[in-house]
């Protein structure tokens, strides 16, 4: 028994130290001008020229880890340096099509932000310029698998929105008029923002993810867990929704440091209680509102199409939910399934997770609000 609370433990800390760790979807955005395209895209720059896999969750999988660390550590000169080693390959896995032509990039520059927090994650920016033939019409965009998954976001000369896509496992883009306007049917954006949505959770949601094992560490059974975890549902959808729609705006500032202190709360209140008091769901649709208000920094960072915005906000949130029911799942199946009904599960499982994550949720309060 011992030894199965210790790896329950494990699977809950390791997460946590992983923030510096993680992989996350490149962004890109797409402006054409005349007779030009260009290309910002948000990438970890680290990680690339490392080759990490970018099917792994943690980069210390990675037979390269040292490799990711040491490049962490450089300065924005160094960094560059290293990256324009790297170009060459960087250009290879580019895929840019322009009337099934390939189309060659004239400029390549990496903007590397300073060393910051060892352990949070550094973004980088490639910023790449292309000229396009006369008389072009589409251009399709994609990348090599090993460049990991890519979101990718395309505007009108105007600034308008245009054609959007979330691309995984080296797969390219519809094609898309190089005037930056492209139909694109409520039923693809639906999709690619399930994608996105999902992800956010899985693997990327750390602190969402203890705060859903934190709901159902109360108890295992079915009844509890359904109307908390349908609480918690309504609110951030209706959070998320107004963050989204602008008529509710809070800094990350404040919001980030009150979802730490949601997971807490949650995991306090397990050690505390023996059961679902009448309080409880409440509580947790208030908690829920600020962890929408989270999501709605997310989305707002990767951006909804306005012509499908609708589409696009309900595929994001239905993503989320799967993730929600992923750890929810998973949770049942190594632990509620195996002990829920066990005498000893309150003070053997419930109760030591619990306080796990309210001291990591701490620490994260701390870091949020004073560090």
């Amino acid at each position: 028994m011992r030894k199965l609370a210790g790896l329950l433990l494990l699977v809950l800390i390791v997460p946590v130290a992983s923030l510096a760790h993680e992989l996350r979807p490149a962004i890109a955005d797409i402006r054409f001008g005349e007779g030009t395209v260009e290309m910002e895209i948000r990438i970890t720059a680290e990680a690339l020229i490392a080759g990490i896999d970018p099917a792994l969750n943690d980069t210390r999988e990675s037979e390269n880890a040292a490799r990711y660390d040491a490049l962490r550590a450089m300065p924005p000169a160094e960094l560059q340096q290293e990256f324009r080693l790297f170009e060459p390959r960087f250009r290879d896995g580019l895929k840019l099509f322009v009337d099934g032509e390939r189309l060659e990039v004239s400029e390549i520059a990496l903007q590397v932000p300073e060393v910051g927090d060892l352990a949070l994650v550094r973004d980088s920016m490639v910023a790449l310029r292309a000229d396009i033939p006369a008389g072009a019409r589409e251009m399709t965009f994609g990348w090599t698998e090993e460049f990991g998954p890519v979101i990718i976001r395309v505007t009108t000369p105007e600034g308008e929105d245009g054609y959007s896509a979330y691309l995984k496992n080296g797969a390219e883009s519809d094609p898309f008029s190089v005037e930056g306007v492209t139909p694109q049917s409520a039923w693809s954006v639906f999709v690619d923002y399930i994608g996105i949505g999902y992800v956010h959770i899985l693997p990327l949601g750390i602190d969402h993810i203890l705060f859903v094992v934190g709901l159902f560490l109360l108890s295992a059974h079915l009844k509890p867990l359904l109307w908390q975890v349908s609480a918690f549902t309504l609110a951030h959808t209706i959070s998320l929704a107004l963050g989204m729609l602008g008529i509710v705006t809070v800094p990350a500032s404040i919001v980030e440091p009150l979802i730490a202190a949601s997971i807490v709360y949650v995991g306090v209140e397990n050690m505390l209680v023996r059961g679902l008091n009448p309080w409880r769901p409440a509580v947790i649709f208030v908690f829920g509102l600020l962890h929408g208000l989270g999501f709605a920094g997310v989305l707002s960072e990767v951006g909804l199409p306005q012509a499908q915005f609708i589409e696009s906000l309900i595929g994001f949130n239905v993503g989320v939910e799967l993730g929600q029911l992923t750890v929810i799942g998973i949770c049942f199946l190594t632990v509620g399934f195996w002990f829920g009904n066990k005498s000893w599960y309150r003070k053997r499982i419930s109760v030591p997770l619990s306080l796990v994550i309210s001291l990591i949720a701490s620490y994260w309060f701390i870091e949020r609000t004073f560090l």
